[in-house]
């Protein structure tokens, strides 16, 4: 299972923010970015409106194109230009849940429209829309409807795909035509013309890019062109009216008909009104249909449609028309108008509008130029259209203003602008001179604005600085992280914002950076880490990483360069020490950082190749160049380049091409150490990274070969760990990551690079980082491997590889010495590797300002630095690489916990595992973790009431987790958020009990009786059996219901869960409350359950089965028990039959190569089947006594059984001991001589079994040499008791010995009742002579004595004749003794005690079970005899003498 925590690092000044797209739904507003970004603005229920963002949902890396809410389920549909569509849940915290790309012929999507219901599939769809603009040919281009699963975002078929007869366009509607309902997808280009495309009836199934005949499948109304550019394209919602938006008027025509309806001027307005101090003229920008409630289209009296209609111009002012279309009349009333925005500040602005119930939301993104750039800010206003200011004096011709609700933005509280940097104090340890400091360059407070950025690593298991680029040209360094204490840059231990450092040069915006270590040793050169940059101002620059100095400037890109590109991990001399440089005027270059010269070029390409991959080991470059504005066949070209020579490879075109290089970065992936395909560290974007199909078989055949895949496209290892580069440096790769002012005594060898690199290979990062957009860095937190690093990988080991022998001299003495697997730490300045990454996941994840002692306490006792410099804030993992980042601030967090209950479960499961494990790495910090976990337990809910509690499905999904701390995490976790946490349908009412002013104790105490002897109504009336009958009924198909249940189980998305998983968590929470909470869930749960739980337990489920049988074992006695009564016995055979399977699996099978058999068979072994035993103990010898015959003598089940018997000796003594013969029986059998190969298999265990059954029980006795066993009747009749005597080594009876009673006197053991079970026999001892045997009975206070001679059991012939004692001695009672019903004395039925008393008195007879259950009550397994001398022996009880007797 998976267990991501995600933080991110915000730069202070907020991102750019283009919008492209908006949507809006009834609680929140989403605009769309021409990076790719989709802000989440979060709104009341009611006005007062004050939109700001809440949450960056990070999945594309292009312009998206179209959002669109979907209602079932609720979500939010995002596609961008580069064909990758993604699907975010609704809700809190915005998830992403599924992240895929369009088939490369299908193109890029512009359009977007849910489909309604089908029968013919009970998932919703989607169709979308992939289109091109027209070139200046006149050519149309390719164009393709598909219809797309709303779930899972596959496509399910192609609606169409070819030439469209109209032209590009521009809206797109559904509409139910002809007696059959029979849905059509509607385009609209800017012509008015429209082309109508059934979606059911020429459909291809899957996506098949073949093409359609389009006269088949559309029906095209031909007009003539409208006078004037269009400016927008909207449809009505039924498809019949298209509006074309033009400069100053808006046509409306018939679709059908291609005829125009009627024409709405506004060119008197304010919206095309001229500008007093500009000049310029305004114009309408875009428009579109009004739906829902009374602004939806509907029927006058006289037969009009009237339809209302929203028109915007380019001044940002709107007007809301009421438009009444007829046959042969037309008019049009203006409702509502809203202000334009005034012209100092609208100026260049981009704007659009989206409806929101009876509001209409304008979105304005204004620009501003920094350093050649611009940069985009968005404003929000809401408007009411119902709500009109009447009050303000306007032009009577005009309409009323709409009521302003709400403005906000991007801006504000969130973030503080920083001043410019001053020089920073001489006591830092950074030397730093005037001149890299950058001046102000009057840009004003947009001057420090981040235009690039990207983490850096120093040992691959954490970050520890972050790289900023500013567009006015300034680069800055700023370490966060001091992860190694030797390391002099800054102060040692984990301080967040330890120094800073200044690299000016640039005269543009800086658009893309990477760091490299150097590999090559060379004596003329005095730089080990190269910072490389490229500008706006199309120079790449070489820094020398720890001096801060200048190395080189290259000026051979005539354009701005793009894209910087690392050589992979993988590759080989010289081309290890080189880079790749992308600019956009199409040229790729390789730059050798050992020369500083160009020493390849690679020109020629038709347009800026968006993506670059490196293939190193094979040695060439693919260069995939795609315009997002065309999907013809020269769309996409990718240029294989080879490096060694410079000459190009090959040329693919077309749709190919995409496939083509899908399967080159498969290549890399595959050679690459962590799977990365852009290189080592650089700024480029993590969703860069093309989301590629499953490569789960791949994954499968590499291991089988022995390979090391690490597939991009899986959830573990998506595109922001592909880019592991972009979280790892290049040099942490090559396993050279020295401190960084101790370059000059770090020297590397070729055999150490070597080595390094087999270690990184194997290792896996538990903190991986990621830049998805400039300024933002996410570290993704990986409990898994941040709990296996554990005796992993030592200290001293983890230096030596990574450092190489010269660092002995660099390190301090004492840092890194400890070489045990589990480490300890006195101090945080000796502490390991381990408990430095800890302490800086501790400093990430946890939230802090809630509690200020706990606090207080990290930070003092834990040495972990709270983070006060930095804009940190929290997010969740979602598909295939993408993210959801809050927006810094406790705010944004604390809802994050008050909305997510899987949010709650994941990040308290990190903290609490994190702080246990610290209690066992660090006996100074203990008492700082257990604070921490006890708060993420229980405090939290106290002090913010209003979180929601975990999700208990999610929390037992760990229960089986390798780690031991996660385990228990999980655990603690359940028991304390489960009474507040009872799923609906399992949780009893409350108000069943009638006396609700009770204590909570009394509540316990009367809640089962009144479940079960009366049905008692909502109102406190009992039912009739008919009501109560359906009521039973119905619970009893909720819980069923609910156990099963496969759909809207949105936590599976967050650990990789599928569906099985979903019904398996619900049955171990749903039995987890049947054996902890019994009286918080219905009585019926149990027996609904349990059959589930057993079907769990044999499906050897890897994650669940073995807390399935843990379960069964826990509740056996109290609660199972009850409900499989009979079939108990069946399920112990079917237990050992699986127990069979996993002790002797073919090796083909996958799930029998890993641990994960040895946990289950731990689990039936050392848990389950002994609770089935003790539950059915005859059962249990009726089923182990079958497998004798039904097994091959050399099977583990044998052993199994004898170990499961000597675990039944050790918890449930007394109810075996009516079954001691068939114990020692079994025993026996499986020592038999007859039978070698089950003696020889079973020896040591039915050894084990036979001391551990002579230690517990005192009426079983072996003898000194091993060679005697006697066995007594604990329990039975009175005249037929006996003591029966084996030879071990010949497996045979050979004597019984009579224990009936004193010659002569049988009739005194009678007791007063007329049954003759009592208990017989109570203590056994061979002599130590071997001369006899001598028994103890309670039940008379006897002690026989067995004795003919030292050569008595070898003269006496095996006859199984009963042999009466040689000497009977009568105990005296001792003080405390007293005779009861069970326990008699030969004195107190001579005295006759019992003979007189009136029947009348006595106790009712018992049945022989329950006689059983008292006699079993009674026996007492505390007797003793020990020989303490020749003749001598002593009779103890519970350790205490009772007395001495001579034999």
């Amino acid at each position: 299972m998976k267990c991501h925590s995600v933080t991110a690092l915000w730069s202070p000044s907020p991102p750019s923010h283009h919008i492209t797209a908006v949507a809006a739904t009834p609680a929140a507003l989403f605009t769309g970015a021409a990076d790719g970004t989709v802000l989440h603005w979060p709104l009341p229920p009611s006005p007062p409106f004050n939109p700001r963002p809440s949450s960056l949902l990070c999945a594309h890396a292009a312009a998206i194109t179209a959002l669109r809410p979907l209602p079932s389920p609720t979500s939010l549909l995002v596609s961008c230009a580069a064909g990758v569509l993604s699907l975010f849940s609704a809700s809190a915290p915005l998830r992403c849940l599924r992240r895929r790309s369009l088939p490369p012929w299908a193109g890029s999507p512009s359009l977007v429209e849910p489909l309604p219901p089908s029968s013919a599939s009970s998932h919703p769809r989607i169709a979308i829309l992939c289109h091109a603009h027209d070139d200046s040919h006149g050519h149309r281009h390719v164009s393709a409807v598909v219809v797309v699963d709303a779930r899972t975002l596959a496509v399910l078929h192609t609606v169409f795909h070819g030439a469209l007869s109209v032209g590009s366009p521009r809206a797109i509607t559904l509409t139910v035509c002809g007696d059959d309902n029979a849905v059509s997808v509607v385009l609209a280009d800017t012509q008015g013309r429209a082309q109508m495309l059934p979606i059911e009836g020429a459909a291809i199934e899957g996506d098949s890019p073949r093409r359609l005949s389009a006269s088949s499948l559309s029906s095209v109304a031909s007009a003539e062109a409208p006078d004037g550019m269009v400016e927008a394209v909207a449809l009505s919602d039924d498809g019949k009216v298209v509006a074309l938006v033009l400069k100053t008027s808006c046509l409306l025509k018939c679709v059908a008909e291609g005829s125009v309806l009627g024409e709405v001027s506004l060119g008197n307005t304010s919206l095309c009104k001229e500008e007093e101090e500009t000049g310029v003229k305004g114009c309408l920008a875009g428009g579109f249909f009004l739906h829902g409630g009374e602004w939806g289209a509907r029927h006058l009296e006289d037969g009009n449609l009237v339809r209302s209609l929203v028109l915007w111009g380019s001044n940002g002012g709107a007007i809301v028309y009421r438009v009444a279309v007829g046959t042969p009349s037309f008019a049009c009333e203006a409702v509502c108008e809203v202000p334009g925005i005034a012209s100092d500040q609208g100026e260049m602005s981009s704007i659009q509008c989206c409806q929101m119930g009876n509001c209409l939301i304008r979105v304005e993104s204004r620009p501003y130029k920094i350093g050649g750039s611009f940069l985009w800010k968005p404003f929000i206003s809401i408007w009411s259209m119902d709500q009109l200011e009447l009050s303000i004096a306007m032009n009577p011709e005009s309409p009323p203003f709409g009521k302003v609700l709400g403005e906000g933005s991007l801006q504000g509280e969130k973030f503080r602008l920083e001043p410019s940097h001053s020089l920073p104090k001489l006591d830092n340890g950074v030397e730093m001179s005037s001149q890299m400091c950058s001046p102000d360059n009057g840009l004003g407070r947009y001057g420090r604005t981040v235009s690039s950025s990207m983490v850096l690593s120093e040992d691959s298991y954490a970050p520890y600085a972050i790289v900023y680029g500013f567009h006015n040209g300034d680069i800055e360094v700023i370490r966060f992280l001091n992860l190694m204490p030797a390391a002099k840059f800054g102060g040692g231990g984990v301080y967040p914002h330890i120094s800073e450092r200044f690299f000016v040069g640039h005269k543009g915006a800086i658009l893309c950076l990477a760091a490299h270590h150097m590999h090559a040793h060379s004596n003329s050169r005095s730089f080990q880490r190269a910072l490389i940059s490229g500008s706006l101002d199309c120079t790449i620059r070489v820094w020398d990483l720890d001096a801060g100095t200048l190395l080189s400037v290259m000026h051979h890109h005539i354009a701005s360069v793009k894209q910087i590109i690392l050589p992979p991990a993988s590759s080989h001399h010289p081309w290890d020490d080189c880079f790749v440089s992308v600019g956009d005027d199409s040229l790729v270059a390789l730059v050798s950082l050992q020369t500083m010269r160009v020493e390849r070029m690679f020109p020629g390409h038709s347009f800026y190749p968006s993506m670059v991959a490196w293939d190193g080991v094979k040695g060439y470059i693919a260069c995939f160049c795609r315009s997002l504005h065309s999907t013809n066949d020269v769309g996409s070209i990718l240029y294989i380049w080879d490096m060694k020579s410079g000459a190009r490879d090959r040329i693919i075109r077309g749709t190919t091409s995409q496939s083509v290089f899908e399967h080159f970065c498969r290549g890399i992936s595959k050679n690459a150490v962590t799977g990365g395909i852009l290189g080592g560290t650089t700024s480029a974007s993590s969703l860069l990274v093309p989301v590629l199909k499953d490569t789960a078989l791949l994954q499968s055949r590499a291991n089988r070969n022995g390979l090391n895949v690490s597939p991009v496209s899986k959830n573990h290892h998506t595109a922001a760990d592909s880019l592991a580069l972009g979280a790892l440096t290049a040099h942490d790769m090559k396993g050279k990551t020295p401190a960084p002012d101790d370059r000059h005594n770090s020297a590397y060898s070729s055999g150490k690079v070597g080595s390094a690199k087999i270690i990184n290979k194997r290792r896996k990062y538990p903190i991986k980082c990621s830049c998805p957009y400039p300024g933002i860095a996410s570290l993704r937190f990986d409990l898994t491997e941040i709990m296996s690093t554990q005796g992993s990988f030592s200290d001293r080991q983890f230096r030596d590889h990574l450092y190489g022998d010269d660092t002995k001299e660099t390190i301090q003495p004492g840092v890194l010495e400890n070489t045990s697997g589990i480490q300890e730490m006195d101090s945080p300045s000796r502490e390991s590797l381990e408990g430095q990454l800890l302490r800086f996941s501790l400093c990430f994840l946890h939230l802090w300002g809630v509690d200020c002692e706990l606090d207080k306490l990290l930070v003092d006792e834990m040495q972990v630095c709270k983070p006060e410099d930095c804009h940190i804030a929290t997010g969740v993992v979602g598909d295939r690489g993408s993210i959801t980042l809050m927006f810094p601030g406790k705010e944004a967090t604390l809802e994050l916990w008050k909305s997510s209950a899987e949010f709650c479960a994941m990040r308290s499961l990190s903290i609490v595992s994190l702080a246990q494990r610290m209690i066992k790495l660090s006996r100074s910090c203990t008492h700082a973790s257990s604070a921490l976990a006890a708060f993420y337990t229980r405090h939290f809910a106290e002090k913010v009431p209003d979180i929601k509690p975990p999700s208990l499905q999610l929390l037992v999904s760990f229960w089986q987790h390798p780690s031991e701390h996660v385990r228990m995490a999980a655990r603690s976790l359940f028991h304390c958020s489960a009474p507040r946490s009872v799923p609906q349908p399992l949780r009893i009412e409350r108000n069943k009990i009638p006396d609700a002013h009770l204590s909570s104790s009394d509540l316990v105490d009367k809640l089962i009786p009144a479940m079960q002897n009366a049905s008692v109504s909502c109102h406190g009336q009992l039912k009739t059996d008919g009501e109560i009958v359906d009521r039973d009924d119905d619970d009893t198909s909720q819980i069923s219901s609910w156990l099963e249940s496969l759909e809207n189980q949105e936590w599976l998305s967050w650990i990789g869960g599928t569906s099985q998983d979903a019904v398996a968590s619900n049955i171990i929470v749903a039995a987890a409350f049947v054996v902890w909470y019994p009286s918080i869930v219905k009585v019926k749960l149990a027996k609904l359950v349990v059959n589930q739980l057993i079907k769990l337990v044999m499906s050897m489920n890897d994650r669940y089965s073995s807390t399935a049988a843990e379960l069964l074992a826990e509740g056996m006695e109290s609660t199972w028990k009850a409900c499989l009564g009979t079939d108990i016995a069946h399920f112990l055979s079917d237990v050992l039959f699986q127990i069979e399977c996993l002790s002797s699996a073919p090796s083909s099978n996958a799930i029998y190569k890993t641990a994960v058999a040895v946990t289950m068979r731990e689990a039936l072994v050392g848990t389950l089947l002994p609770s089935l035993a003790m539950a059915d103990i005859m059962g249990f010898f009726g089923v182990i006594e079958s497998q004798i015959w039904a097994t091959s003598s050399d099977s583990q089940v044998h052993v199994v059984s004898l170990k499961t018997l000597i675990r039944v000796v050790r918890g449930s003594p007394k109810a075996l001991a009516p079954y001691l013969d068939k114990a020692i029986s079994y025993i026996l059998h499986t020592m038999d001589p007859s039978n070698l190969i089950m003696r020889k298999a079973c020896i040591i265990s039915s050894m084990m079994a036979l001391r551990e059954i002579a230690r517990v029980f005192p009426m079983v006795a072996l003898n000194e040499s091993m060679t005697r066993l006697a066995v007594g009747d604990a329990i039975g009749e009175i005249h037929s008791a006996t003591i029966r005597v084996y030879d071990i080594e010949s497996v045979t009876k050979i004597r019984i010995l009579d224990a009936c009673g004193p010659p002569g006197l049988p009739s005194f053991l009678e007791g007063p009742s007329d049954t003759t079970t009592s208990i017989l026999i109570t203590a056994l001892s061979f002599s130590p002579d071997g001369e006899g045997l001598v028994a103890f009975s309670e039940n008379g206070l006897m002690i026989r004595w067995w004795s003919l001679g030292s050569a008595w059991w070898e003269r006496l012939s095996r006859s199984l004749t009963p042999i009466q004692c040689t000497k009977l001695i009568y105990v005296p009672p001792w003080e405390g003794f007293s005779p009861n019903s069970a326990r008699l004395s030969i004195i107190s039925n001579i005295l006759g005690h019992d003979k007189h008393v009136n029947p009348e008195t006595k106790t009712r007879e018992l049945d022989d079970a329950d006689n059983l259950k008292l006699l079993l009550h009674n026996l007492d397994l505390s007797y003793r005899l020990h020989w303490v001398g020749g003749k001598t022996i002593k009779l103890t009880r519970h350790g205490q003498e009772l007395g001495t007797f001579q034999l």
